[in-house]
């Protein structure tokens, strides 16, 4: 294996070094995106009791903020839910893009180090032939081993960088698939949660009069939409 980073040249360093970055990228957000830590399936039904019994409480909305992505945006929908409901839209769609955020982190790395790794394997294969040149110049084509450095830079450094670049590219693709699905997912949970408390804050409570229990709900919003880069 030492022997095949040698014979790379100089640059196999920075491809080696492109190679940790992407695998322990792909590995962090590999955990990170798992269904059950981003969108836990009992989390927006335990919501929707909460809102439904009228028992949504600071103590509730902090602790939401510190369970999942989902539950950030929950808890930043049930904090403005006493707004009207274009507020509500409004800070939601805010908090959608901090999460948003957090959930695509590292990837722009991710496909920075796609696109890099096989241009350096490029100028290996350059500096590689240049060499190759240069021992053609001093030596001549008396002997094949004269050519023999260059041309192994040359191949091998165009191979490592090929070799890292494949299947970064490969994981950033499916990486910021995954992160759109979440995302697309979230919204759904996040209308749910908008339509739930503005039901709720229409039901009518005791003893109100049968015209105040009649009053039709204010007119629906467009749905948030979170910008996602």
């Amino acid at each position: 294996m030492w022997e095949i980073v040698r014979a790379g040249g100089p640059l196999m360093w920075p491809i080696i070094f492109c190679s940790i970055i992407a695998a322990a990228i792909v590995l962090e957000r590999l955990w990170t995106l798992q269904d059950r830590r981003v969108l836990p399936e009992e989390l927006p039904r335990k919501v929707w009791q909460l809102i439904e019994n009228g028992q949504v409480t600071d103590k509730v909305i902090v602790a939401l903020e510190q369970h999942s992505p989902l539950g950030r945006l929950l808890a930043a929908g049930l904090t403005n839910r006493h707004r009207s409901h274009e507020v509500l839209m409004e800070r939601l769609e805010d908090a959608g893009r901090h999460v948003v955020h957090e959930l695509e982190r590292y990837l722009n790395t991710l496909g920075t180090i796609a696109g890099v790794s096989p241009l350096l394997g490029l100028l290996g294969t350059v500096t590689g032939i240049i060499r190759a040149f240069d021992a053609i110049q001093a030596g001549g084509m008396g002997s094949p081993t004269v050519l023999s450095g260059g041309i192994a830079e040359a191949l091998v450094c165009t191979a490592a960088g090929l070799c890292v670049a494949i299947p970064s590219l490969i994981a950033y693709r499916y990486l910021r698939g995954k992160v759109e699905r979440l995302v697309v997912e979230m919204e759904k949970h996040a209308i749910r949660m908008a339509d739930a408390l503005e039901a709720a804050a229409h039901v009518p409570r005791a003893g109100a009069s049968r015209v105040e229990a009649a009053e039709p709900p204010p007119a629906a919003v467009p749905a948030a939409r979170f910008a996602r880069t």
